[in-house]
C-alpha cells in the first residue's frame, strides 16, 4: 500500500492511500473531533466518490475492526502464553 500525508492549511492532515489494487481513498483528520474518510472512484481521480464523516470514537471502532486481530484477542493469548509459562512456578 502506497501512503503520503499532505497538510491542508487550517483543515488538517490529509492521509491518501493506495491500495496494490488500485483503490483510493483518504482520510482526513482535523483539528475538530471528527475525521473524514474520503473514497475515489474511477469517474474523476480528484474528486471523492463518498465522503464518511465520523466523530472520534466511531472512528476508533473502524480502526479496531481493521486490525489483523483485536486487541482483546491479542491480549487474551499473552494471558494463555503467560499462564503457559509460569504454570507450576510458586
Amino acid at each position: 500500500m502506497d501512503i503520503t500525508h499532505t497538510t491542508v492549511p487550517g483543515t488538517g492532515t490529509l492521509h491518501h492511500f493506495k491500495t496494490r489494487s488500485g483503490h483510493r481513498f483518504c482520510v482526513l483528520v482535523g483539528d475538530a473531533d471528527r475525521l473524514s474518510l474520503l473514497v475515489y472512484g474511477s469517474a474523476d481521480p480528484d474528486v471523492p466518490a463518498q465522503c464518511v464523516v465520523m466523530e472520534r470514537d466511531e472512528a476508533d471502532q473502524v480502526a479496531g475492526f481493521l486490525q489483523a486481530r483485536p486487541l482483546a484477542d491479542r491480549v487474551a493469548d499473552l494471558e494463555h502464553r503467560l499462564a503457559a509459562l509460569t504454570e507450576g512456578t510458586p
